[in-house]
Order: C-alpha cells, then sequence, then structure tokens
C-alpha cells in the first residue's frame, strides 16, 4: 500500500529531529544499485560449488576470490546474545509494555553498537564463530495470539498496530541511519502465522483467513519491509493454509517480493527446510526439499540442507540463475555492512570494545527497565511502600532470587545481575532487616527432592510473621516457557498448559495473604497469568515481565516510589484458558482485546501509575475522515502528587456489524509534573479508520467510527479497574477501497 501521510509527516519530524538527511528514508538507492552491481560482479566469477557454499548460515572462504568465511546466525533480541558479555535488556515482551516506539530504537542502537563493538574485536583475533556476525535475527514481530505459547515473550505482543511501531523503529536501530553502510542488519521473524504449538511447529499447518492474514497476521511484517526497509525476513517452521514458510511461493513470492517489494534476503528458520520431507511430508526428500525452497524465495538455509543445491541444479530441479539471484541478495547485505571495502571504511569500524556494558549501557537497561513495569493493583494506595515505617521485610518466592527469571531467552551473559531479592537488600542496606525464603520450587512440589513436599512452609509463615510487610515474587522463567527443545520444560515443549502459577506457588501465596500482614506480588514472567484469586484478595501486584539483569534494582526502586510505573499491558490478562479458542486455531475470533467478548481479568494497554492524570478538551478539526485522515488535540494533566508519564491510547471502533472491538490506532507519551497539563496532538491518517474485508483487501466502510482518546482501552473493564472513562468523538466514515490484497 501507499506510505500514509502521517507516515511522511513523522518522518519528516524526525529526520529534523534527529538531523539525518533523506538518504534516512531512502536507504541511499544509489549506493545500493553500486553494492547490488558489485555482488554480481563477484557471483559471476564463482563456480557453482563455490555459490552453493554460501548458501547456508555456515558460509565458506573462497580465498581466491577475497571472500572470507562468514557465520550468518547472530541473536540481538534484547541486546547482543550468546556471545560473552553484552547488556541483557528486559525482554522484548517487556519492552512493548513501555508502548514507547522511541525507546524501542534507543534499544535497538544500543544493541547494535554492542553488537559492532563487539564484531570489530571478533574480527580482531580471528574470531568468525556462530554469534560472531552482523546479521541479527531480530526482532521476532509475531501476533501473540495465544498466552499459552511458550515464545510469546520474544514479541511484542498481541496488537497489530503497537507490534508494527515497536517493530519498524526497533529495525531502524539496529540498522542505524548512515547513508550508505547498515550498522547492522535486522531480521523480521517468523514469516507468517506462526505462534504456536511448540510441539507440532516442524509439522503444523495454520489454516488462516484472508482477513485475519492481512488485517493481523502480516501488518507488522508489512510495515518492518516497506517502512523499515528491514534487511532479512526468516521464514516460519510451520505451513500456512497448505504451504511450508520456508518454501511458500504465496508468502515469499507474492507477497513479499511482488506486493510488498522486498529487496533484502530471506533466510529459513534452523533446519526448518527438512520439516517439508520429514514433518509437512510435501516432498519426498532432500533435494524436493531444497528445489522448493529456492525456487520460491528462500536464499539462505539456517541448517545445511542446502548442500544439496548443487544435485538439485545439475538435475534441472533449480536454474542456476535463481541460485546466482540468492547470491546477490546475500552479498548485497554483506556488503551494505562494509564487508569488502576494508576496515575502517564505515563510520562502525571504530566502535571500541569497551562500548560493551559501558555505564552508559548499564543506564539505558535501567531506563528501558523502569519503563515496562505495569502496576496491575494497588489498593488503598499501599504502594510505594514508606521505608521509615518498615523494620523487617519478608521477601519470598522462587522468582525472589532467580536470575533466570531476569532474563527470558535469546539472552546475552551480564557482567552483573541483580535479582529482586538483591535489589531490596540493595536498597534498605543496613536500616530495615530483610528475611528471605524460597517459598517453594518454581514448578516442583518440592525444593529438596528428600523431602515429603511443603518444605519451605514453615519458613513461609516464620518470614510472614516476623515482616511488617511481605514481597512476594512468583511466576514463570524462560525454562517454564520458551522455545521447544531450548527450555528442558517437562509440560509443553516450551507452551505453558495453562494460565496457571505453576508448582505450588498458588499455596504459598494465600500462606502469605492469610498471615494478615500487607503483601505485594510481583510477577515475573513472559507472559499472561491467570491470578484471579490474587486478584480478589492481594492489595497490591506488579508485573515486572523478565525486566533484564539489573531489573531487581529497578523492582526495588518501583517499589519505594523512586520510581513511578508507567507499563502498560501489550497482551490481555484472561481468566482462563477455557474462555479461548483452542490452542491449534488460527482464527482471531474469541482472541485478544480486538474480538474477545468476555471481560478480561487485566485488559491491553490497562495500566496503574502513582500519579493520576484527567483528560480534557477533546476536539476534532473535521467530522468526517478526508482523505488527509484526521486532526485531534486533547489535553492531559497529572491531578496527583508525583512526576509521572502518561500514554496516551488512540482507539477506533468501527459502528458496523461483524467489525472489531475498538483497536489501537495511535499512541503519544507525555512526561508531567504534579499539577501540570500539556495539549497533545495526534494525526491519524485515514487508513487509520480501514479494515480488511474477507477477501483481504483493505477498506474504509460508509457510517461512523468512535475514536477514544485516553490513557487506556474503551472498555468495560479497564473503565472498572480505573474508575476512569475514556472520551471519545464520532466521525462519519465513506466507502473506498484503499488497496487491493
Amino acid at each position: 500500500p501507499p506510505y500514509s501521510k502521517d507516515f511522511f509527516n513523522g518522518k519528516r519530524k524526525e529526520r529534523k529531529e534527529r538531523k539525518v538527511s533523506v538518504m534516512d528514508l531512502t536507504q541511499n538507492k544509489e549506493k545500493i544499485k553500486e553494492f547490488q552491481e558489485r555482488a554480481k560482479e563477484l557471483v559471476a566469477q564463482m563456480t557453482l560449488e563455490e555459490k552453493v557454499s554460501q548458501m547456508v548460515h555456515g558460509a565458506a572462504a573462497v580465498d581466491r576470490l577475497g571472500i572470507k568465511a562468514y557465520n550468518w546466525w547472530n541473536e540481538a533480541l534484547h541486546g547482543v546474545a550468546r556471545a560473552g558479555t553484552a547488556t541483557v535488556f528486559p525482554q522484548a515482551i517487556g519492552l512493548a509494555a513501555t508502548f514507547d516506539e522511541d525507546l524501542a530504537e534507543e534499544v535497538a542502537d544500543a544493541a547494535s553498537t554492542e553488537g559492532r563493538a563487539k564484531f570489530n574485536m571478533q574480527q580482531k583475533f580471528g574470531d568468525t564463530d556462530i554469534y560472531k556476525g552482523l546479521t541479527f535475527w531480530s526482532p521476532n514481530v509475531n501476533i501473540f495470539r495465544d498466552p499459552r505459547w511458550g515464545r510469546g515473550h520474544e514479541t511484542f505482543g498481541e496488537d497489530p498496530y503497537l507490534t508494527s511501531r515497536m517493530g519498524v523503529r526497533f529495525v531502524k536501530g539496529i540498522q542505524g541511519h548512515d547513508e550508505n553502510y547498515l550498522k547492522a542488519a535486522a531480521c523480521a521473524k517468523h514469516f507468517a502465522v506462526h505462534s504456536g504449538p511448540e510441539s507440532l511447529r516442524h509439522e503444523f499447518n495454520a489454516e488462516v483467513s484472508r482477513q485475519d492474514l492481512y488485517e493481523t497476521y502480516l501488518p507488522a511484517f508489512r510495515a518492518c519491509v516497506q517502512e523499515g526497509k528491514v534487511e532479512a525476513v526468516m521464514g516460519a517452521y510451520n505451513r500456512t493454509n497448505g504451504e511450508p514458510c520456508c518454501g511458500s511461493k504465496t508468502m515469499l513470492t507474492d507477497i513479499l517480493r511482488k506486493k510488498w517489494g522486498f529487496e533484502g534476503h530471506v533466510v529459513s528458520d534452523c533446519w526448518a527446510i527438512r520439516d517439508f520431507h520429514e514433518g509437512h511430508k510435501v516432498t519426498e526428500g532432500p533435494l524436493e526439499s531444497v528445489a522448493m525452497a529456492v525456487n520460491n524465495g528462500c536464499d539462505l538455509n539456517c541448517g545445511e540442507l542446502f548442500v544439496y543445491v548443487k544435485e538439485a541444479v545439475e538435475k534441472g530441479m533449480i536454474k542456476e540463475s535463481r541460485v546466482d539471484e540468492a547470491l546477490v541478495h546475500l552479498f548485497t547485505t554483506r556488503m551494505k555492512l562494509g564487508m569488502f571495502d576494508g576496515k575502517g571504511k564505515t563510520p562502525f569500524d571504530s566502535i571500541p570494545y569497551t562500548a560493551v556494558d559501558s555505564s552508559k549501557m548499564r543506564a539505558l537497561n535501567r531506563k528501558a527497565s523502569a519503563k515496562s513495569v505495569v502496576l496491575l493493583k494497588n489498593e488503598n494506595n499501599l504502594l510505594p511502600l514508606d521505608r521509615t515505617q518498615i523494620k523487617t521485610i519478608g521477601v519470598i518466592g522462587p522468582n525472589a532470587n532467580n536470575r533466570r527469571a531476569l532474563v527470558g531467552n535469546y539472552e546475552g551473559t551480564a557482567s552483573r545481575y541483580v535479582t529482586v531479592l538483591e535489589g531490596i537488600q540493595e536498597y534498605l542496606g543496613d536500616e530495615v532487616r530483610v528475611l528471605y525464603s524460597e517459598g517453594c520450587h518454581l514448578h516442583l512440589g518440592y525444593v529438596s527432592p528428600l523431602s515429603k513436599g511443603q518444605d519451605r512452609n514453615a519458613e513461609v509463615e516464620a518470614v510472614c510473621e516476623a515482616s511488617d510487610v511481605v514481597v512476594l515474587c512468583l511466576g514463570l522463567d524462560a525454562g517454564l516457557e520458551g522455545e521447544e527443545g531450548d527450555t528442558g520444560n517437562q509440560y509443553a515443549s516450551g507452551d505453558k498448559p495453562d494460565l496457571n502459577l505453576p508448582g505450588r506457588q498458588q499455596e504459598i501465596l494465600e500462606l502469605a495473604v492469610n498471615s494478615g500482614k500487607p503483601v505485594v506480588l510481583i510477577l515475573l514472567s513472559g507472559s499472561a497469568l491467570a491470578v484471579n484469586w490474587a486478584e480478589m484478595h492481594v492489595p497490591a501486584i506488579i508485573q515486572g515481565w523478565y525486566p533484564g539483569a539489573e531489573g531487581g534494582r529497578i523492582l526495588a526502586e518501583t517499589l519505594f516510589g523512586d520510581i513511578n510505573p508507567e507499563g502498560h499491558l501489550p497482551v490481555t490478562f484472561y481468566k482462563g484458558t477455557e474462555e479461548l479458542p483452542a490452542f491449534t486455531d488460527y482464527a482471531m475470533e474469541g482472541r485478544t482485546y480486538r474480538y474477545m467478548k468476555q471481560d478480561a481479568l487485566y485488559p491491553f494497554g490497562y495500566g496503574l501509575s502513582y500519579t493520576s492524570y484527567s483528560y480534557s478538551g477533546l476536539k476534532v478539526q473535521e467530522s468526517s475522515v478526508t482523505d488527509e485522515g484526521v486532526n485531534l488535540a486533547v489535553t492531559v494533566k497529572n491531578t496527583g502528587k508525583r512526576t509521572g508519564t502518561e500514554t496516551v491510547q488512540v482507539y477506533i471502533k468501527i459502528e458496523k456489524e461483524d467489525t472489531p472491538n475498538a483497536q489501537l490506532k495511535a499512541i503519544r507519551k507525555v512526561t508531567l509534573r504534579p499539577g501540570e497539563e500539556k495539549e497533545v496532538s495526534i494525526h491519524l491518517a485515514k487508513d487509520a479508520f480501514g479494515l480488511c474485508d474477507k477477501e483481504g483487501n483493505f477498506r474504509t466502510r460508509k457510517g461512523e467510527a468512535k475514536v477514544y482518546v485516553g490513557g487506556q482501552a474503551p472498555d468495560r473493564r479497564s473503565e472498572e479497574l480505573t474508575g476512569v472513562k475514556v472520551q471519545s468523538v464520532m466521525l462519519r466514515t465513506e466507502d473506498e477501497l484503499l488497496w487491493e490484497n
């Protein structure tokens, strides 16, 4: 589709603020053309065997042509992963909870800086191993459609708009704004219609309507390609409507290349090509699988199966011209990264190793962590705690001192970890006695294997009895939710069997509450948990996600009021799995805040603060949606006693039968001192009012659209939890086909 006006307006503003040239938008087409021509010349000199050696992630050296060995596989989901010391930022789902596009780019830029610093060091000492390159297979822009999916914490949540905005800015942060070279190469994954079950992913067929495909599953990928200019796209393991995603003509050729104009390279998920014959059973063996993948647009194999490409070409199953095309895509990327121009040519070659894990990086990490925390409940303003009124505090739970619950998966190695227990101990020093009990195992029935179970119950009761206030740290870690094959999870190959607190966590929660002491519950998890009992009985609840290596310090500062929570939920917290469709059902009906009919436990977009805000004076310049879109303005005031940052959320409900609930369409962040007010201006492009029809075509409809502006979604449950009703205005819309899919 054509770019919307607000996109270009936003880019103009961004260029002015960042002082980057128009080349930032175009990626310097002449320079790209030069790289492509150089790549063609290089490929023309290669033998077929040499060409094939470049199509696997561990690409071989071709010494006679000056081509160095290169391993394409690297990760930077929330910081540089799996390659030694690096800043471990909050997991992606926590970053999404900030609702902060600028922060997403800032974090990705920091990861890219560390990636370059580490690459420069590794090249100096001859280290070209896996996880040592500049091609980062991030971000994950799949839609977190079902809370049971173990890899959902790698994503930016359940909403296509939020995922698109965070994804685009993450891509820009990774790739940088130099007019000639990429700082690093980002990769949008997993294309497409992929979100579990993990145990079935190598054989599963995700069936999806055209309407859901284009309205829910593809927008973030399209935004990353067309707006973010992402350099790579990774195919998913599963089939979509019968076609293996890493060999799908529909996805890789018709949509990605032809409709969206993608010019980068396509990489398979790891060992996904062998699934064609082993899992999906759509081919007879390796030769047919490789031919299907390459002929339909896959350029690079994470794995080794593309060694069969040579035989497939010799047998006429793949044209060598298609192999040449794939290699031009791959070498163009390497040239954009400056790998063929000699040391010192790019502005990134001088980034020193000391940029890694610097004080600046650690400060940004703490900033991101602080902005990600979501305050779910604060009855009678129990929080923030007053340290001067506390002599003894109890810290209880399997996540209280669990480093793994800080980081999530696809993580680097931090030089310092601060758990919640350590953060509270550090914050309080010797002024307040801190008592600790693990309480229970994260998911087993015992802590000590030879015990009869319940082996920390007495200790929990003792800690509660001796404490003035109790901080209970429960939830999950990446050993219970994550990728199939990576977790060692005994439950569901990385997925969650349900939304309950695992093991005996509910039991120690009830013990703590029944002690009669004030209880603060901190949940560390990458996904929604059905904490219905806690919502009824616990006065204060915080969702901390996987908050990064120093997350315990941030949570301590939040508990005692040095940090004012500003995060909002990027996913719906359901009351249980019984109200969800089957995990294997990819239809969006009944899923996420956009289509669910029941009240949530905690809704998408919800999050409390230690201060309060009011909205007034909502005005719109137009009564109808024009080709130029609509301009809104609203005044936001801090009516509390603390400085805070409000997330202004704009939702649109198309007032027709069989249309989704009100959907997020704009976000603005505004920081206000007590009593301060600001007018916030928002432009909504015409396509913010569009919906896909059953054929997947995007159009506006004749009738009315209700625009809501406030600090939350305009649903009944959000209003019940906050006591605030969102302001709204009605606009007229006309029938118009915006683009055809």
